[in-house]
């Protein structure tokens, strides 16, 4: 068997060197040409193979058709293949039924060219870095308008993705935003990118929605929350959310019964911001008993310490600890399980900086749907790996039973 293998090789391989001397092929342009040249006939075969099948009859064969259609010449189009472009022959029928399945009507690129390309703008890889590799890989030349033109394609999936049903209940829900500059009405402007991420009550992690908007605010977080209602997110358990001035009333506003948590890493760096550098690692030591006590009471009496030592001196650092206590001190309701989970929202900023690995090359997006993009295919990307629930989801779930039991609704 593997010696008949061996010689059909060789018949094929002299067959294939007394073309490329009919043709001439001395160079790699030649190759190159040659390649091209076999590929369209290749495909000019197949196309009329296939409307052989589809009439029931070979060419001139008129004793064996039973259709009153037959064939009708062929019109010609340029499509865009692996080695370049090409122009082929498309045949075509009489009654114009034929309808070829190897290159469609309509259909320009035979390649996978397109796949590539957005792959490419996947992962963050300049227009101009795609056309310099598509050019020396593929000897293919893509300007501006066609990258745009073919990464325009994942728009209506963005747009599915934005308005996808969601589950009625999340156990936990965090919300921050990322900031861009982009181009309006010819102007660079800061934008943001409204970031929502829920947990299910399965334990697995999902981003809800990216929005661009403008510059962060609490009216557009609350539009934000209200489209995940609409989508039909009716309740979350407890949300964790950075120090935006105006963020617990949306919240509350959009999900009355909400337990609110603020991120303790926000509320450390806020605070130190009014702290001189010569105090700022004594200041960091004296809030560490604050967020880290087993209970409230143990962090309130770590915070009166904190006043007693530092308020003269830095009282805005201290008012700020006081003043957002409540939403600071939510954690100490819950056992070490759920607190590690909600205390801060490193989890998105996690998230956060790897959209900025792929965003990074962009010092400003030519338009919202150019950075929505980007955002929705490095997202793909990302979630692809979030397959498996929070270690230790069950007992997380069974505390959560305890404490939110009326508003979970679990089939066993």
């Amino acid at each position: 068997m593997m010696m008949e293998v061996k010689k059909m090789a060789r018949k094929n391989n002299t067959k294939l060197r007394e073309l490329m001397d009919e043709f001439g092929v001395k160079t790699m342009d030649d190759v190159h040409a040659f390649v091209k040249m076999l590929t369209a006939e290749t495909i000019q075969a197949a196309l009329d193979g296939e409307l052989e099948n589809e009439l029931g009859y070979s060419k001139y064969d008129y004793k064996n058709k039973n259709t009153d259609n037959s064939r009708n010449g062929y019109s010609t189009k340029t499509v865009q293949g692996a080695v370049g472009e090409m122009e082929i022959s498309v045949p075509r029928d009489r009654n114009g039924e034929f309808e070829p399945q190897l290159v469609k009507k309509h259909q320009t690129d035979i390649s996978a060219i397109e796949d590539k390309i957005i792959f490419m703008y996947s992962q963050g890889i300049s227009t101009r870095d795609i056309q310099k590799t598509m050019q020396e890989m593929y000897g293919i030349d893509v300007d501006d308008s066609r990258v745009s033109k073919i990464t325009d394609k994942v728009l209506p999936l963005v747009r599915e993705w934005q308005e996808r049903p969601l589950q009625s209940v999340y156990a936990m829900l965090m919300l921050d935003a990322i900031h861009y500059c982009v181009r309006d009405n010819g102007i660079v402007v800061k934008k943001a990118a409204y970031i929502a991420i829920g947990t299910d009550l399965e334990g697995r992690k999902d981003v809800l929605g990216i929005w661009v908007g403008a510059t962060e605010s609490s009216k557009y977080w609350l539009n934000v929350l209200n489209g995940l209602k609409n989508r039909g997110l009716k309740d979350i358990l407890i949300a964790s959310v950075d120090g935006l001035s105006g963020f617990v009333d949306a919240i509350n506003t959009a999900y009355p019964q909400t337990e609110v948590q603020r991120c303790i890493i926000h509320q450390i760096r806020s605070s130190t911001r009014y702290v001189s550098y010569k105090d700022r690692k004594a200041f960091t030591a004296d809030l560490k008993p604050i967020y880290k006590a087993a209970t409230e009471d143990l962090a309130l009496l770590a915070l009166e310490d904190l006043s007693n030592r530092w308020s003269a001196k830095y009282p805005l650092s201290v008012k700020s600890w006081q003043a957002n206590w409540p939403e600071l001190s939510t954690m100490f309701k819950y056992p070490p399980e759920i607190r590690k989970l909600i205390y801060t929202t490193n989890a998105i900023e996690n998230f956060n900086r790897q959209l900025r690995k792929v965003t990074k090359t962009k010092s400003a997006f030519v338009s919202d749907g150019a950075l929505m993009k980007v955002l929705y295919l490095a997202t793909m990307n990302i979630t692809e790996k979030w397959s498996m629930p929070i270690r230790d989801w069950g007992m997380i779930l069974d505390n959560l039973m305890v404490y939110f039991g009326d508003r979970i609704d679990i089939s066993l």
